[in-house]
């Protein structure tokens, strides 16, 4: 490393910058101290401030000083050390990818982790609490792998939020299947994968301790390298830092630090990325935190300055009992959507993520086949939905049940099953015309409903219905899911309109807004009998399950409409995905224009939610192979399109049910596995 010489006249400079430093540290480490010290004064039992003191002096009464002892202090403990763990791993990811969005949880390396204790439990394997934290180590730091091998380095903060986010659902639903399928070995881990600081003795915080300052010190250790990395590639090779070793070990050392952490708590959000963004201020002002020796503590404090504020916040807003209920993680996330959301409308447009589509027109005859062969597959999977599943049947059955002939058992199965394939054909194609249409008005082919948020408003607004509502009928619920994806729409349309809807802003928001949504369904979830949070799990994750023929109306009238305006409006839906001043130049007003069609779009997500539950990735995929078969104009993309979300979701519903029958799983967590590494492979593709 260079050395800078000093000179008389900037020594106290110098001086003044360590002592300003040393002075902003101070007054954070105050503040962390202060709200430690009221945490611990906070909880159920009625044991306040008085008998704290007389606890930790030795003088209190028994069953005072083991609420203190046993549950205050370790909750205390748990706090610091799992916020300044996420503050520090947050600092470290993003100096090391020149990123300030590369966090835990935006590299998934949460959800990694999760995963990884998800298959440990459902494996029945009871391992002591360090084997633990390395089982969870090596899924998050596959995860944090995965993601800046597709997102790049300094490529823009859009990749690497997409990356993580479609790897952070795809690990999620598969989490989420292990749930589901495996009630009783699972129980109480979404809950725990909600994030909860409370804790039962010192144990755990005793056996993480070590990890996390380890990593920490590891980190301390690399931090010249760190500084002569934000530098540039180039220079710190000049400078002779080993580039590409120095960014293995400081992204192993974060790993850890998150999976000492998540171990320990569960997968706490939004910590890593909000605590160095609060940082970053103070480095422009005091120069002597530029430094990673000194930002990366620093940060740490701040860090366990937000778990413990959140977690002080929540007990003096809520009553204790409440309190005890909601897991901080809820809390952290929902301020850190927020936090993502005015950093999305800050935000500067970078180079875009997707490659364009091919700039070709194939001939009628290549549309018309395409057609047949999907017409041709839609049919075929919508029999095998009807004839497979945990009792197998035969066409004559399928004639005898039509013509009321069938037998009571024939006649049931029936009566279940049929209305199951026509909601997964309705919801496909309902959300495949969504997708497209968003994709056409923004001129964004990264536009998704569940990308956006929309899917998750339209979600948050039907399970808010369905747990508060004994008898929730299907127009009701799909009035309050278009309620909900209403509200989401106008928040991320709203703040993406200005400057036109710029891909950077677009994402950005969309990907706050759903983390929010996502936040609130947790807490509804955690908050609401367990006899309603098991029918709310099984909906949200995507399942036709006990659907009937009422609940396919509301979205069979809605896509009815969707196709009717997307034919009629395909000119308008040409020219809007051009570009702003062409329509305005043939006498089209964009503005009225793309708000009826992005109201239509967000009629067919809410609808398509409220009968099957939130399906990801099905408006990004379809839309896209759409393009790839027939070329861009809208009047044969929209059929295309429609048929093969159709197939998809019906597919997966297919598969979901048949495969490990009796056990089901929803066409929502199969459209995520499928979606997934469609999604990946597309950035792949376009990774300068």
């Amino acid at each position: 490393m260079a050395v800078t010489a000093t000179t008389p006249a900037t020594r106290p400079r110098a001086a003044a910058s360590r002592t300003a430093a040393a002075a902003v540290t101070a007054l954070l480490a105050l503040l962390v101290a202060v709200l430690a010290v009221v945490d611990i004064t906070q909880g159920t039992a009625s044991v306040g401030p008085a008998e704290v003191w007389k606890a930790l002096a030795g003088r209190a009464d028994p069953a005072d000083a083991s609420v203190v002892i046993a549950s205050r202090l370790p909750r205390m403990a748990a706090g610091l050390l799992v916020g300044a763990a996420l503050g520090v791993a947050g600092a470290a990811l993003q100096a090391v990818s020149r990123n300030v969005l590369a966090a835990p949880d935006t590299l998934a390396v949460n959800a990694g982790s999760y995963l990884a204790l998800g298959l440990l439990t459902v494996g029945g394997v009871s391992l002591p609490l360090l084997a633990s934290s390395g089982v969870a180590f090596l899924g998050g730091l596959a995860a944090a792998a995965v993601v800046l091998s597709l997102s790049g380095l300094g490529a823009g903060t859009v990749r690497l939020v997409l990356a993580g986010s479609a790897l952070t659902l795809g690990l999620s639903s598969v989490t989420e299947g292990l749930i589901l399928l495996f009630p009783q070995q699972t129980n109480g881990l979404y809950q725990w994968s909600q994030g909860s600081i409370g804790q039962n003795g010192f144990d755990g915080v005793v056996r993480m301790a070590p990890v996390a300052v380890a990593a920490l010190a590891g980190l301390l250790l690399t931090a010249r390298r760190i500084d002569a990395l934000a530098l540039g590639d180039d220079a710190a090779r000049g400078l002779g830092v080993p580039v590409r070793g120095t960014r293995i070990t400081v992204v192993v050392l974060a790993a850890l630090l998150s999976a000492a952490a998540v171990t320990l708590a569960g997968p706490i959000g939004f910590v890593g990325l909000c605590a160095p963004a609060l940082v970053r201020p103070l480095t422009r002002r005091f120069g002597r935190l530029v430094r990673s020796r000194v930002s990366m503590p620093v940060t740490g404090l701040v860090g366990a300055g937000l778990v413990l504020g959140a977690d002080v916040a929540l007990r003096a807003v809520v009553n204790a009992q409440a309190a005890v209920a909601v897991p901080t993680g809820v809390v952290t996330s929902l301020a850190g959507a927020v936090f993502l959301v005015v950093m999305a409308v800050r935000a500067r447009e970078t180079a875009g993520v997707s490659a364009p589509d091919r700039l070709r027109i194939p001939g009628r005859t290549a549309f018309l086949v395409t057609v047949g062969v999907l017409v041709a597959a839609l049919v075929g999977v919508a029999v095998a939905g009807v004839l497979l599943g945990d009792t197998k049947l035969l066409l004559g059955d399928v004639v005898n049940w039509a013509q009321d002939r069938a037998g009571q058992t024939v006649s049931f199965v029936l009566d279940t099953r049929v209305p199951r394939v026509l909601a997964a054909l309705l919801a496909g194609a309902a959300l495949a015309l969504s997708g497209t249409l968003v994709q056409a008005v923004t001129r964004n082919p990264l536009a998704e409903p569940g990308i956006l948020g929309v899917s998750g408003g339209a979600a948050l607004g039907a399970v808010l219905y369905v747990t508060t509502v004994s008898a929730a009928g299907a127009w009701s619920v799909a009035g309050a899911a278009f309620a909900g994806a209403a509200v989401t729409a106008l928040v991320v349309f709203g703040l993406a309109a200005r400057g036109g809807f710029q891909q950077t802003r677009l994402v950005l928001v969309g990907v706050g807004v759903s983390a929010a949504t996502t936040a609130l369904i947790s807490l509804l979830i955690v908050l609401t009998d367990p006899f309603n949070a098991t029918k709310a799990l099984t909906w949200l994750s995507g399942s036709t399950y006990g659907r009937t023929a009422p609940d396919t109306l509301p979205v069979a009238a809605a896509l009815a409409l969707g196709i009717a305006v997307a034919v009629a409006r395909r000119g308008e839906l040409d020219l809007l995905s051009l570009d702003e001043d062409t329509p305005r130049l043939l006498g089209l007003r964009p503005g009225q224009a793309r708000l009826g069609i992005l109201v239509t779009s967000v009629l067919l997500t809410a609808t398509a939610v409220a009968a099957a539950g939130t399906i990801g990735f099905v408006g990004l995929v379809a839309p896209h192979a759409a393009r790839a078969l027939v070329g861009r104009r809208h009047v044969r993309v929209v059929p295309v399109a429609v048929l093969l979300g159709a197939v998809l979701v019906c597919t997966a519903d297919l598969v979901g049910r048949t495969v490990i029958a009796p056990a089901q799983l929803g066409a929502g967590l199969m459209t995520a596995v499928i979606g997934t590494p469609y999604f990946l492979r597309l950035l792949l593709r376009t990774r300068r």
